[in-house]
């Protein structure tokens, strides 16, 4: 089998969790590569949406942004922004949210907005954008992020999207909150009571030790961790060819 690094392990993991059929908010960077790695392997009949207004897009080749032209030319639909947050996000219609982030904390409350104060930041980063809404109207929120305790900080900065709020009590319907954290190093779930992040399973090679160093928290560890198998030729040919940007039969 050929050699592969976290990146891949870590949108292996993420596309394996789309289910064929699923209707998929896609999100840039990670989430993108993801969700089109997985409609070209096993869910060839999950539909991306694209919060720009693409419905069942079905790119030739990774797209560069939400506004790439590709994802208009090949969607079954595109719909208006406000339509596209109020009959489809809003209305409960995604099933699966894809988001990243720039900071996470242990109840899946992110930050994708300013790194410092917010009126005198250290960094600004490009914003909320449609998050929000994905996050608190999803019925699965799958974050991917890779991990690290610059990324997984015991408060987050500013909160751009709720998880489960600060104490991780303040979650109310409709949404389900963040389902599924995927990282470089493994999985983590929200505990069913408490909400508070827990490694579940971990990336082959990879140690509980790593992934507790790799948290600006006390991680939480299931009592009993799995390991992610690892990925298939198959899965990293499509990967690498997505990611290189190169055309993918149907």
């Amino acid at each position: 089998m050929s050699e592969w690094d976290s990146a891949e392990m870590m949108n292996v993991a993420a596309a394996r969790e789309l289910y064929d059929g699923d209707v998929c908010l896609v999100g840039v960077g990670p989430p993108n590569l993801a969700a089109n790695l997985a409609r070209h392997t096993h869910a060839p009949n999950c539909r991306l949406v694209y919060e720009s207004g693409a419905i069942d897009a079905k790119p030739r080749r990774l797209p560069l942004s939400i506004g790439d032209d590709d994802l208009a030319a090949t969607a079954t639909a595109v719909v208006s922004v406000p339509e596209m947050f109020n009959f489809w996000v809003g209305a409960g219609r995604i099933d699966v949210g894809f988001l990243g982030a720039a900071q996470l904390d242990r109840f899946g409350n992110i930050n994708t907005t300013v790194i410092g104060d917010h009126a005198h930041p250290k960094v600004r980063l490009p914003g909320a954008g449609g998050a929000p809404e994905i996050a608190a109207a999803a019925r699965r929120v799958i974050v991917i992020v890779k991990q690290s305790p610059r990324t997984f900080v015991e408060t987050v900065d500013f909160v751009s999207s709720v998880g489960y709020g600060p104490t991780g009590q303040e979650r109310e319907a409709p949404g389900a909150g963040p389902t599924l954290v995927i990282t470089d190093h493994g999985v983590l779930e929200p505990d069913p009571v408490t909400h508070e992040l827990t490694m579940t399973r971990l990336h082959p090679g990879v140690t509980v030790e790593q992934a507790v160093a790799a948290t600006g928290w006390t991680l939480k560890v299931a009592d009993s961790i799995e390991e992610v198998p690892a990925p298939t030729e198959h899965e990293l040919t499509v990967l690498r060819k997505l990611r290189d940007r190169e055309p993918i039969d149907a």
